[in-house]
């Protein structure tokens, strides 16, 4: 009996050795595993427990990650849970730029929640540029020399291109960066305001000498609404003159008008022609009338004699009336063509 109660006695002292060696062993692994970011995060004051560490990675989510945000965060003057840190990593954000960020519009007096910090991050945008933007504003060309336009080009009243490059000072707006129209829609808005400034100009020599008033003509329009911009400035950055717009539409409107012209002469030609044409066709079928009427004289007078209508000396009269009207016009042919010849020459 003795024997057996030492023998359980020994058993449950090496069950009870070989536990505390496995939580010893599990120990010492979470010791090397988390201890020293654990003593990292202590040393800085961030405050992150042994147990949210191990959390973290049950989580999935990268303890190294989480621990040097929160302590950036720390020394920044800016205190954090770890909840949104993590909640950020597991959506796919970047943690360490919006971080980053934060610490920026903070230094930088921008009010920036962490809430908008990671919706723009989420939606794509670089929300370190963003802040930075804010902080200093960019300058965008336009037109944007990398597409192919080196000027935009306008017509005044008189009729006179000007041609004219701008520089948009822009300031991020992190309230409509989510959503806002980007770089693209200002070039465009802009171009489209200095085209309608340049054509409602009276002359091209105002515009010339006042090139500021394109720029206050613009400004006035709100071309920053629904973008993710803020336009500060819009400068004339060259302007010069291009070609007479007006006098070349009028010179290929006279040529146009000189086409109609002769197209509608070639077809009155067209039609002249096909008058004549067909005046000489009449002419020929009223020939073609005359001798069928001539040929049924002799056959009428025929006819007549047959039935003592005409007599003989009735033929002979009428002879000698015809022959006396031929020679009358044969003599006055002659007398005709002998003035024309008495005339002198011109």
């Amino acid at each position: 009996m003795d024997r057996l109660m030492v023998l359980a006695a020994s058993q449950l002292a090496f069950f009870g050795i070989a536990i505390l060696a496995f939580i010893g062993f599990i120990f010492v692994i979470l010791l090397f595993k988390y201890g020293y970011l654990y003593v990292r995060a202590l040393v800085s004051g961030a405050r992150v427990t042994m147990w949210q560490l191990i959390g973290m990675s049950l989580r999935g989510v990268s303890p190294g990650a989480i621990v040097d945000a929160k302590i950036r965060l720390v020394k920044s003057g800016l205190d954090m849970d770890t909840d949104p840190l993590e909640t950020h990593y597991l959506a796919g954000g970047q943690l360490a730029s919006v971080v980053q960020a934060i610490i920026n519009a903070a230094k930088a007096d921008i009010a920036l929640t962490w809430d908008r910090a990671c919706a723009i991050d989420l939606a794509g945008r670089d929300i370190l540029d963003a802040v930075r933007t804010s902080v200093n504003p960019k300058v965008i060309d336009c037109p944007d020399p990398s597409k192919g336009r080196p000027t935009i080009d306008a017509v005044a009243m008189d009729g006179i291109q000007l041609k004219a490059r701008a520089r948009v000072t822009v300031r991020a707006n992190l309230d409509r960066l989510v959503g806002g129209a980007m770089e693209e829609t200002i070039i465009a808005r802009v171009g489209e305001g200095i085209v309608t400034t340049i054509g409602s100009a009276s002359s091209h020599k105002k515009v010339l000498e006042n090139p500021d008033s394109i720029s206050k003509g613009v400004l006035t329009k709100g071309l920053d609404a629904n973008t993710a911009f803020e336009i500060l400035s819009i400068d004339i950055a060259d302007i010069d003159v291009g070609e007479n717009i007006g006098a070349k539409l009028q010179a290929d409107q006279a040529e146009a008008d000189v086409r109609v012209a002769q197209a509608k002469a070639e077809e009155k030609r067209a039609m002249a022609n096909a008058r004549e044409q067909e005046m000489i066709a009449l002419v020929q079928e009223n020939r073609a009338k005359v001798v069928l009427a001539e040929a049924e004289v002799p056959k009428a007078m025929a006819q007549a004699f047959r039935e003592g209508n005409l007599g003989i000396m009735d033929y002979y009269q009428m002879k000698n009336i015809v022959s006396d009207t031929d020679m009358r016009n044969t003599i006055a042919g002659k007398d005709e063509r002998k003035s024309q010849d008495d005339q002198p020459e011109t």
